[in-house]
């Protein structure tokens, strides 16, 4: 990523000094990638402090957490104040938070940038999810944008926020992409279990979907790897053991969500499914032990196929709608000023989500920065319209042949919820009150001398259980 970054930054005209704890390969990296471009090398800290103009802008790519601290503690002694320290790992946001401020308060600048689309994206474009201490960005904004990836002759790079606005837009990406592959992986188990069509032919699909509403980074390399056949002419794929991986930002936006009190919850079905996939022993057991239907279907594949990029498209609508409700939601609780157009440009190229769709946003967002939500603007609220049918069917065949489908679901439970003047919870509210004397709110219509309005009630159910409440009802 470093290289790639520093190559990629050279070729559009700047001259960089290139650093690396293991000064063997500074050299090696001068003498092959680097040679005959305007980048140097230092073989110490001091070096590259000495050799950098004022201000100085440092970019650390470098594993989050402790080693981030450890390397700005060696940058000071050899800086001075107005200078630059841009963490482009993937750290934790409230880790860049505490770095803005601590840096604020000895005259440095700091950037926590989110940095997106592996090293092929560092080396021709990567997206760039910016933010910190704003007044660094006019000293950086013509690098980044230069650097980025470009859609429609736009960069996918704007300033977003104060503090760790940066790397928490960067989290959300990340667990916005842990619901596209998600998704995208029911979408396959459905084709392959449940209609019975062969790796080459859902590859067609994909190919065929990449065309549309659907066309996609993720939707294009899943047609390639169905696509792609080992040596003895099997899909490789399906020799691959079921068992996902995963670095934990996605599990990062999951807590955040529980922390705020945002149902993010295709995000946290996502991650619920990696875990759930990791546990392979015991779920080899249970297929032993535990019964269920066996798909069986012999109606129209391609009406199949149809339904099924329908209920993709409203799911990933929702997936999207729930991460720009907790970007909104974070952007109150923490204090920073959002750049909510900017951040699905950002997203359009360069990154791991980068697709078609997000122009759609993108758009959604500029006509209305303020919008409270994005299925209330008027072209998402339509094909949110056009998608149900197929999405309910796609929903209910899976249930029917017993094939988990945890995102497609709760994408369209979560719709059908956040649709509800009213939910249940009324009745979770009275058992609460029951058990625990959690007391509750009235309804307005029905508020009186007995029940006031915006009072926390609590009701004796029983005619034992006291008068005095455990605590006070939380909405």
């Amino acid at each position: 990523m470093g290289q790639n970054l520093i190559l990629n930054a050279a070729d559009h005209g700047y001259t960089v000094v290139a650093f690396n704890r293991t000064v063997s390969k500074v050299d090696h990296f001068l003498a092959n990638e680097a040679k005959g471009k305007s980048i140097v090398g230092a073989h110490s800290i001091e070096e590259l402090c000495a050799k950098l103009k004022k201000p100085r802008r440092v970019i650390l790519l470098v594993k989050a957490g402790k080693a981030v601290d450890d390397f700005i503690d060696l940058l000071l002694p050899h800086m001075e104040p107005g200078d630059i320290i841009i963490d482009g790992g993937n750290s934790h946001f409230p880790d860049s938070n505490r770095r803005c401020r601590e840096l604020a308060a000895k005259g440095y600048l700091f950037v926590g940038s989110g940095v997106s689309g592996g090293e092929e994206g560092a080396r021709y474009g990567p997206s760039l999810m910016p933010g910190g201490n704003e007044a660094a960005w006019p000293h950086i904004k013509n690098i980044f944008q230069d650097i980025a990836a470009k859609t429609d002759g736009e960069p996918c790079c704007d300033w977003v926020g104060d503090e760790g606005a940066g790397h928490f837009v960067k989290m959300v990406h990340n667990g916005i992409e842990y619901g596209d592959m998600q998704l995208i992986c029911e979408a396959y188990d459905i084709l392959k279990r449940g209609a019975g069509f062969t790796d080459k032919e859902i590859g067609d699909v994909f190919s065929k979907w990449n065309k549309g509403v659907l066309d996609s980074f993720l939707i294009e390399i899943t047609r390639d790897i169905l696509y792609y056949n080992d040596d003895d002419g099997t899909p490789l794929v399906e020799k691959i053991l079921d068992t996902a991986g995963q670095k934990g930002t996605g599990k990062w936006t999951a807590i955040n969500a529980l922390d705020l009190g945002m149902p993010v919850t295709l995000i946290g079905e996502a991650v619920f499914a990696r875990t759930l996939s990791a546990i392979k022993p015991e779920r080899v057991r249970a297929s032993k032990i535990l019964t269920g239907p066996t798909p069986a279907f012999k109606g129209d594949k391609a009406a199949l196929v149809d339904e099924l990029e329908q209920a993709l498209y409203a799911s990933k609508i929702i997936s999207y709608a729930q991460g720009f409700m907790l970007i909104r939601e974070a952007g109150k609780e923490y204090g920073w000023k959002l750049n909510n157009p900017a951040i699905a440009l950002m997203w359009r190229g360069g990154c791991i989500i980068r697709s078609v769709f997000l122009g759609d946003i993108t758009r959604a967002y500029r006509q209305n920065p303020e919008l409270e939500n994005l299925l209330f603007d008027d072209f998402f609220h339509s094909a949110i319209d056009k998608a149900q049918p197929s999405w309910r069917q796609t929903v209910a065949n899976a249930a029917l042949w017993g094939i988990p489908t945890p995102a497609f679901s709760t994408a369209l439970s979560f719709y059908d919820g956040y649709r509800s003047e009213r939910l249940p919870a009324n009745l979770l509210q009275a058992q609460r009150d029951y058990f625990g004397a959690h007391t509750f709110h009235i309804l307005p219509q029905f508020a009186s001398e007995k029940y006031p309005e915006n009072t926390d009630v609590h009701v004796n159910w029983t005619g034992r259980g006291g008068n005095v409440s455990a605590s006070t009802y939380l909405a």
